[in-house]
């Protein structure tokens, strides 16, 4: 039953994903992967609440649906690496840098928010 959520969420994530970088393109255009960025910062964000909701409502049974399946789906590291690399064979050293540190710092600083959220909402 577990591989089943995992799939299931997956599929919704990946969606979502899919979503948020037709948005950005349309709204931004290509020359920076503003939409991978968002996805993990959110994906991010994400984790840390649910993490911390699932835990304190007795969700933990969610837990393959929602963090491996959507959450996994949704977030793009393996797309944040060919990004980077895009950048970098493009001459684009100091952007492919920064949007490694961007990408590390904001993920990082997103998924300590959502725990401190989280804990808020249920301590």
């Amino acid at each position: 039953m577990n591989f089943l959520q995992v799939a299931l969420g997956g599929g919704l994530g990946a969606m979502a994903r899919y979503g948020v970088n037709i948005m950005a393109m349309r709204a931004i255009g290509p020359g920076f992967p503003w939409a991978t960025l968002t996805v993990n910062v959110a994906g991010s964000l994400l984790m840390g609440l649910l993490v911390v909701t699932l835990a304190e409502r007795g969700g933990n049974h969610l837990a393959p649906f929602l963090l491996t399946g959507v959450l996994g789906g949704f977030t793009t590291f393996s797309a944040f690496s060919l990004d980077t690399l895009f950048l970098w064979e493009g001459g684009k050293a100091v952007l492919a840098i920064g949007y490694v540190v961007a990408s590390v710092v904001l993920s990082l600083a997103a998924v300590l928010a959502g725990l401190a959220i989280g804990r808020a909402i249920w301590a």
